[in-house]
């Protein structure tokens, strides 16, 4: 099994920078992919990116490309999401998802296995 922790949630104002951190633990050495998720409030969960943590291949969903950044740490078993540039739409729930599949840049939900408990990030106009 493998745990996942979010942490660096808060609220923040339009146009600010958030960082957000996942630490996975327990068999991390199965885990493959990892990904970011969001689910604001009456909407589906929506993917936002993905890395592949053997050689940090990163990519995003589209409608966020270029305002978030996604990378990881090995070492510490933590994958970060930057957002820069935020706007109260990305007022959301992100989660931290992980999976040991490792056929190509898994984006759906289905497609991830563990899941971390979220945590709530709100912007401000």
């Amino acid at each position: 099994q493998v745990q996942l922790v979010e942490s660096g949630g808060g609220l923040v104002q339009a146009g600010d920078s958030l960082r957000l951190s996942c630490a996975a633990s327990g068999r991390t050495f199965s885990i493959y992919y990892m990904g970011w998720f969001r689910q604001a409030p009456g909407k589906e969960r929506e993917f936002v990116s993905g890395i592949r943590r053997s050689d940090g291949y990163a990519y995003y969903s589209d409608s966020l490309r270029g305002r978030f950044i996604i990378s990881r740490d090995n070492a510490k078993n933590t994958v970060y999401l930057q957002m820069d540039s935020m706007k109260p739409e990305d007022t959301a729930v992100y989660y931290c998802a992980a999976t040991p599949t490792i056929w190509g840049r898994p984006r759906r939900v289905q497609d991830f296995d563990y899941w971390g408990q979220g945590t709530q990030v709100t912007v401000s106009s």
